[in-house]
């Protein structure tokens, strides 16, 4: 059972309130090795998780609705609790909800250590050039939703446990696994190495429908950024390009929406119970 430290606060100017006060450094966070969830389901979601978590801030009425949970934790957690006017001032209240928590990264599996402990067939998700923590997070939260062993965030992405990242994933990201590399090109050619199909979620003429794509042994789904999608060593780096099909006035959607249509595609065609 942890112990909490129950501590009311009247004003956040307190330098163990720093963390809250501080969202828009994100490198100043990652560099840390903290995240901040800054939504209360996400907060849920972190309690439940195996994340260790630093110190919650609270309005009284989370505290009484969160007291089971942080309780069922083992480390100490200082919860501080602040009325809602005091908390409106971080970010905006109805982004928060009077609920945020500070926890510590645990160390990720490694990219080899991922590959041994995933069942096969295996189905992964690789991006680049992802610069919106909203996006990147909403694809993990894809990956999440669609049972993605795991996903790789290439070097030219941001980190997925920046806090709009961590949003955007609505907490996904806690259970999730990622791997963020310093090459995705050479991560894509270990892949292929090992028998992984590596495919390029990429609208160009000569990409083949993902309807009448076979994605049911391994394979790894690309995906880029909305505006310049892929770089050429990306995709050459790739088995080939498949793309959705749309009415002519439409060439792309939104990485995250294209990530869920692409994965349930792939779900789908390993379950045979789920509708076509």
């Amino acid at each position: 059972m942890a112990t909490l430290r129950i501590k009311p606060v009247e004003s956040l100017d307190l330098p163990e309130l720093t963390w809250y006060l501080t969202l828009k450094r994100v490198e100043e966070h990652e560099l840390a090795g903290v995240l901040v969830a800054t939504n209360a389901k996400v907060v849920q979601r972190l309690l439940a998780s195996r994340f260790p978590v630093v110190s919650t801030l609270l309005t009284p009425a989370w505290l009484e609705t969160l007291e089971p949970q942080l309780r069922a934790r083992e480390e100490e957690i200082d919860v501080y609790v602040a009325e809602r006017p005091l908390l409106e001032s971080i970010t905006g209240y109805r982004v928060h909800q009077g609920a945020l928590a500070v926890a510590r990264i645990p160390p990720q599996p490694t990219f080899e250590e991922l590959l041994e402990s995933s069942p096969r067939p295996l189905l992964l998700a690789a991006v680049e050039g992802i610069a919106s923590a909203e996006n990147l997070g909403a694809v993990v939260r894809a990956c999440a939703a669609f049972g993605a062993h795991f996903l790789v965030v290439g070097e030219t992405c941001g980190s997925p446990f920046q806090r709009r990242a961590v949003s955007g994933s609505m907490g996904t990201i806690f259970e999730q696994p990622v791997v963020q590399v310093s090459s995705l090109v050479e991560t894509l050619a270990a892949l292929r190495a090992r028998g992984v199909r590596c495919l390029a979620a990429h609208p160009r003429p000569g990409a083949r429908k993902l309807a009448t794509e076979d994605l049911r042994g391994d394979c790894c789904l690309v995906f880029g950024a909305e505006g310049p999608g892929l770089t050429e060593a990306a995709l050459a780096a790739c088995d080939g390009m498949v793309e959705i099909p749309m009415p002519s006035h439409m060439n792309s959607l939104n990485v995250a929406s294209a990530a869920a249509v692409f994965l349930y595609e792939a779900t789908r065609q390993r379950d045979r119970s789920l509708p076509r």
